[in-house]
């Protein structure tokens, strides 16, 4: 029986250290359960857990090219599955869920034209620029104006 990546198999554990500990499988190879995959909760001492001579299922969770053999205890056991999530709504239909939300004015400061709602980037980009413009000459005018000019001279 090779160890394949998934695979649940029956260990003795031979030894901790302060961030695993090491679980002879059979045929004889040794792999190393690290301290996140002891348990569920937070693990500070492995100590609590186990002990060396303890007999332990495990699943095969990475084996790399040098040999080494990653195992998790927690992976190993069968837990019931999580209910799957709803499907979340697309976006059209999420303000419509929500009620009146804006109570059917348009938003300030986007005209309310019937331009297509999906807008490509480059077409988002080029209004941007062209308002930020427009929006910053305007500025410019107004304070030149207050302050005399370009060039004017106080005296």
């Amino acid at each position: 029986m090779s160890i394949e990546v998934g695979s649940k198999l029956q260990g003795k554990v031979t030894g901790i250290t302060n961030f695993g500990a090491f679980v002879e499988l059979p045929e004889g190879s040794t792999g190393l359960v690290h301290i996140s995959e002891v348990a569920d909760n937070y693990v500070k001492d492995i100590n609590d857990h186990l002990k060396v001579g303890d007999q332990v299922e495990v699943k095969v969770i990475n084996v790399e090219k040098d040999g080494k053999i990653g195992l998790s205890i927690k992976k190993a056991k069968d837990r019931p599955e999580r209910p799957e999530r709803p499907e979340r709504p697309e976006r059209g239909d999420r303000r419509e869920s929500r009620g009146n939300a804006h109570s059917g004015r348009p938003r300030q400061g986007r005209p309310n034209d019937n331009r297509p709602s999906r807008e490509n980037f480059e077409s988002k980009m080029a209004r941007f620029l062209k308002d930020s413009e427009d929006r910053l000459s305007s500025l410019k005018r107004n304070t030149e104006s207050k302050r005399g000019g370009r060039g004017a001279r106080r005296g």
